[in-house]
């Protein structure tokens, strides 16, 4: 029997949700926060329309924040896949926490840390960056179709008094832009963008965050 290895700061216990689309997992990673003390570790995209939040704790505190993220996934049928792994073995803590990356193809990250600086090789790192103002509330808008998304937006900022945050892509045509502001503003605005996709694409998810986490604050798309 091989005994699992660790170090000094290894965490306890490491999360992993994985979802197709943005919205859904940026959502449950909300809700995760909020369910436990739990600290986003970072996040992966793969080239599947899929999204991976990693996070670390202890393993009470993961196992019902990942419970949590879980269920609001589902409920957004962003088909989560989750799990924990109690004790992490150091051996192949490289690969799973992985360094970051920058995909000039599609010109954003597709491996991010929370609170990360730019650099040469990832100039968009900064647009991780929290917000220093608080954010009352977060809007997505996420669709399958530029021409949708892009519709959806334009008629979500003639809607209410709102502010665009950035884009996400994830490739497969899946695209999210997220916009900021009061709770009530957020929420006319993405009822009304929504109402527009029809038609011109597919819609896969339309939510609004109130009190967004820090967490999904360090994580927003500039």
């Amino acid at each position: 029997m091989v005994t699992a290895r660790s170090q000094p700061g290894q965490p306890a216990a490491l999360g992993l949700l994985e979802t197709f689309g943005f919205t859904p997992a940026m959502v449950a990673l909300d809700a995760m926060e909020k369910a436990g003390q739990i600290r986003v570790l970072q996040l992966e995209l793969n080239d599947m329309l899929g999204v991976c939040v990693k996070i670390v704790g202890d393993v009470a505190s993961v196992r019902a924040a990942i419970d949590r993220g879980h269920a609001i996934a589902e409920q957004m049928q962003g088909q989560p896949v989750s799990h924990v792994i109690a004790r992490p073995d150091s051996r192949p803590w490289k690969t799973i926490e992985a360094p970051e990356e920058y995909n000039p193809l599609i010109q954003q990250s597709v491996v991010t840390n929370p609170y990360s600086t730019p650099t040469a090789d990832n100039p968009t790192s900064s647009r991780r960056q929290v917000m220093a103002e608080p954010v009352s509330a977060l809007g997505f808008i996420e669709t399958q179709g530029f021409t949708a998304v892009f519709e959806a937006i334009d008629t979500a900022c003639k809607a209410a008094n709102v502010e665009v945050v950035g884009k996400e892509k994830l490739g497969g045509g899946y695209v999210t832009i997220v916009i900021r502001g009061d709770v009530a503003a957020v929420s006319a605005a993405i009822d009304a963008g929504k109402q527009r996709v029809e038609g011109l694409g597919k819609l896969i998810a339309a939510h609004v965050i109130p009190r967004p986490s820090q967490s999904v604050l360090s994580l927003l798309p500039k």
